[in-house]
């Protein structure tokens, strides 16, 4: 097969259709497989999905999760399905222009030194502060993780086979596909876009969902917040023995009977503070770990259209 083309997807019933339009007609005169991975919809996703592939089985291939596992299982389950020379990852909801495909892919059929195309959002249509915060964590990610991560690069990428593979034998549970692209390393050229606008229904990454995100990306891929609390009960620390000295030497020199009942209370509640954020942080990283060595599987498929078992 020469393209797969993976499409993650929570309840866009609505944009199911128009999607499939718009890939068979960028794509037209290409050897691909479309694989449309259902995380858990609760609408009408999966009767869109059975109905196309109804009628084209020969291009169409359909997981369906037992519940919903999240984008970053649903990417792995369709990366773990494909099984092409090129693979290429977008969203359900329009916002990336399926035409931006065979351009990806004639970059990397005449650029044989590349082994992924990454498209980057350069943010031209999202209001300033919303630049300013993801491009703010984008710059936090690299520094903390030792990875170059550029800002507004997507998950809308096309990739050679060889990163597929490694992509997919990177099983951990608590996957931050932005920092995985990062690691496996890899020859990628970044191509900048313009996201349209949802064809249809709101966008399911609410603020909480993106700030949620962006706390498991630094966890799962830095240790600099450990060695940040470790850094700071040092500096609290010394801080903390200064003070006592000095109530110390202040008492025996000069007899001076120090009172500070408001000062003591508010030393002892910054140091409170400071410590639930350190143990916090440790939780964190205990969770994760508690997560891993379970070792359940990423998603749970529940149907299965177009796929020979010996393949899933």
């Amino acid at each position: 097969m020469k393209l797969n083309v993976v499409i993650p997807l929570y309840n866009e019933e609505n944009n199911i259709i128009p999607l499939y339009d718009a890939l068979t007609k960028s794509l037209k005169g290409i050897k691909y497989t479309l694989i449309f991975v259902d995380d858990g919809s609760i609408d009408k996703s999966l009767d869109k999905l059975t109905k196309i592939y109804n009628k084209n089985k020969q291009n169409i291939k359909v997981i369906g999760f037992s519940r919903n596992f999240g984008k970053e299982a649903a990417m792995f389950a369709g990366l773990k399905a494909s099984h092409a020379e090129y693979t290429c990852i977008i969203d359900a909801d329009l916002q990336q222009n399926p035409k931006y495909i065979v351009d990806m892919l004639k970059f990397l059929e005449d650029n044989p030194s590349y082994d992924e195309v990454a498209m980057v959002n350069d943010y031209s249509k999202e209001k300033r502060s919303q630049r300013f915060l993801k491009k703010a964590f984008y710059k936090v990610m690299s520094k903390a993780s030792g990875q170059k991560t550029i800002a507004g690069a997507s998950d809308f990428r096309l990739m050679r086979e060889c990163v597929v593979d490694a992509l997919i034998s990177l099983e951990e549970s608590n996957r931050f596909s932005k920092g995985l692209f990062a690691w496996v390393g890899f020859n990628t050229f970044y191509m900048t876009y313009a996201a349209d606008k949802r064809h249809s229904g709101v966008s399911k990454f609410k603020l909480k969902k993106q700030f949620n995100y962006a706390k498991d990306g630094l966890f799962s891929f830095s240790t600099k917040p450990l060695k940040i609390a470790t850094i700071l009960g040092s500096i609290i620390s010394f801080i903390s023995f200064l003070y006592f000295m000095e109530i110390l030497l202040q008492t025996i020199i000069s007899g001076k009977d120090i009172p500070g009942y408001a000062s003591i209370m508010c030393v002892i509640l910054i140091l409170g503070g400071i410590q639930l954020i350190v143990l916090g942080i440790i939780g964190e990283y205990i969770a994760k770990s508690y997560l891993e060595i379970k070792r359940r599987p990423i998603y749970v498929a529940k149907t299965k259209l177009g796929f020979d078992e010996d393949i899933l």
